[in-house]
This record gives C-alpha cells, sequence and structure tokens, in this order.
C-alpha cells in the first residue's frame, strides 16, 4: 500500500492558490488552462489506446421533467401547421405525408445531477478568474468575455485512465464525505498496471453511480470525491481535465471558508477543466472486462457564447 502523505492544513490548501497557480504559464492571454497539456503527441497517443474499438458513454440521461422542462410541439402532417401557407418551400405547403416534432428545452445544468463540462470561468475566488481576469469580463446579458466554454470548441480528444478506488478499497462505493487522497489514486495505478501522464484526462470513480443507479438518489449535501491533497498531485502529473462520478470535491471538505477547493483552486489558479457527475458505471465494467483502464476519453461541448460550461457526453473508447 502506497504510504499516506500529511493531510494538508487549511494554510497550505489556500497557498495551492500560488504554489499550484498555471497563471501567465502559457501567455497572458491563454484561455485553456491545462488543457495545453493536450498538444498532438498526447492525442496521438491517446488514438493508440484504442485497442477493442468498443465505446461507452460516461454520461447521465438528462431527466425530464426532473433535470429539465421540455415543451414539445407535434405536427402529423406539416401542411397543416399554422402559417404552413406562407412557407417559401411549396413542398412543404403540398406534401401531407411528412410530419415532425420539436422541442424547447430549458435546464441548469450545474449543480450535483447532470453531466456537465466547467470551464475556467464559472469561479472566482477574491474577485479574479483564471490568469488574473477580473470577474467584471462575466456579464448577466451576454456571459463570459474570458475562459468560456468555447475557449475548448475543438473539442477535448485525449488518453482517458479511469482510477476505480473504491474497487481498490473493495467496496461498492465511498461513504459521503470521504476523500479520496494521492495514496489511493497511486495505488490504483499500481493495482490497475497503469500510470497517469502529462495530458491525461482522469476519472475518479467513487461507487455513487452504482448508488444512483440502485437507489434512483443523487445524493445528499456530503458527498465522496477528491480531498484537496490531490491538488498538487494533478500539478505535477500535468493532469489536463479531471472528471468524477461526484459534483469532484468532497463534501465537506474539512476546510472553513474553503467550499469546494478542488473547484476553487483547480479552475482559478490551474485553469483546470472538470467534467462533473459522471456515470462511469459502464466505463468500470469495460474496463474491468478487458482489463484495459486507460482509453480514448472525447469530450465535446456545445459552443455555447459565454457560457461557464456544457452539459456533454464524455465518451471512453477501449
Amino acid at each position: 500500500m502506497t504510504a499516506a502523505r500529511p493531510t494538508p492544513t487549511r494554510d497550505d490548501v489556500l497557498g495551492y492558490f500560488g504554489t499550484l497557480s498555471n497563471w501567465g504559464r502559457w501567455g497572458d492571454d491563454d484561455e485553456l488552462g491545462t488543457l495545453n497539456h493536450v498538444t498532438d503527441d498526447v492525442r496521438l497517443a491517446a488514438a493508440r489506446a484504442v485497442r477493442h474499438g468498443r465505446s461507452v458513454s460516461c454520461a447521465w440521461e438528462v431527466a425530464v421533467p426532473d433535470e429539465a422542462e421540455r415543451a414539445t410541439t407535434t405536427c402529423p402532417c406539416a401542411a397543416d401547421m399554422p402559417g404552413a401557407e406562407d412557407m417559401p418551400l411549396p413542398g412543404f405547403r403540398d406534401d401531407r405525408r411528412w410530419g415532425f416534432s420539436i422541442e424547447r428545452l430549458g435546464f441548469t445544468f450545474h449543480g450535483n445531477t447532470v453531466t456537465h463540462l466547467d470551464s475556467p470561468c464559472h469561479l472566482f475566488w477574491d474577485g479574479a478568474m483564471y490568469n488574473g481576469r477580473p470577474h467584471s469580463l462575466v456579464d448577466a446579458g451576454t456571459g463570459s468575455a474570458w475562459a468560456a466554454v468555447t475557449a475548448a470548441a475543438n473539442g477535448i480528444v485525449t488518453r482517458g485512465v479511469l482510477l476505480d478506488v473504491a474497487r481498490v478499497r473493495g467496496v461498492p462505493w465511498l461513504e459521503p464525505g470521504e476523500g479520496v487522497h494521492p495514496e489511493d489514486l497511486e495505488e490504483a495505478e499500481r493495482r490497475q498496471g497503469v500510470r497517469v501522464r502529462p495530458g491525461d484526462a482522469v476519472l475518479l470513480r467513487t461507487g455513487r453511480g452504482r448508488v444512483r443507479h440502485e437507489s434512483g438518489a443523487a445524493g445528499g449535501a456530503a458527498q465522496a470525491g477528491w480531498h484537496a491533497s490531490c491538488l498538487p498531485w494533478l500539478h505535477e502529473r500535468g493532469v489536463a481535465l479531471i472528471g468524477a462520478d461526484s459534483p469532484q470535491d468532497v463534501l465537506p471538505s474539512g476546510y472553513d471558508g474553503v467550499l469546494m477547493p478542488v473547484h476553487a483552486v483547480g479552475l482559478v489558479a490551474m485553469g483546470l477543466w472538470l467534467l462533473d457527475n459522471c456515470d462511469l458505471e459502464a466505463c468500470a465494467a469495460t474496463a474491468a472486462e478487458l482489463g484495459q483502464w486507460d482509453f480514448q476519453l472525447a469530450v465535446a461541448p456545445v459552443r455555447f457564447a459565454g457560457t461557464s460550461g456544457s452539459p456533454v457526453n464524455p465518451i471512453a473508447t477501449f
């Protein structure tokens, strides 16, 4: 078993805003943050991780109406649609065989249930965003002019590594409030025969997905997740993106005044992009079946202008 490291104090965690900062590392105008670790060579290496050709989703379905409002319009015969006579296409007006359905959706994807990507502008610390930009660059009407999700418009395609800490600990799931520490990550690497490399996306399985599947509940205020002590480890390894089957941070964090240190230090200081609320059960089952804990991960955020994230469907291909 990997030796435990000392648990950082509150002062240590607050110090991470300086010691782990990537401000200016890739230039004063950089909005990509840790996604700069995903180079062409990293993407090529990720392609070589595809050894079986099997793909699985790492996302939850968005439940309607619990998580989204949906207004659906159906028209069995398009020619009967109000205003059809004014449509410029004659075929639309005259063809009585085809119809359609359309939807209007409204939902808040940030939170503890919907699988989504956080971009660096999602969080502020002392009024600042990643790379020292002021929070005033986020406008209620137009959204963010800095480090929005559109910075990742070309998508995130890299090598993913699943670290199944619940499996390594021999439990179906971690209990609410149970944190994952660097020694857990290294023990998972050792047991699974994999090592996290620069540019990787690291997905953490706590077993929360199994709880959701079995009980239908997403959990309460206390959650298992990354402990703040993992932040230096992620920085040293050059990790580009982290995900979890929880909202990332262990809750409560254990640090007064630092509600979600992985979110705060990760997004603001490191520019570390986050995949919240993944469903990793199929990914974990596939990895165990194939004996392969790395894969190509593809994440394609919707290009919502000025938005602090996007609902996503991460795809792991083994």
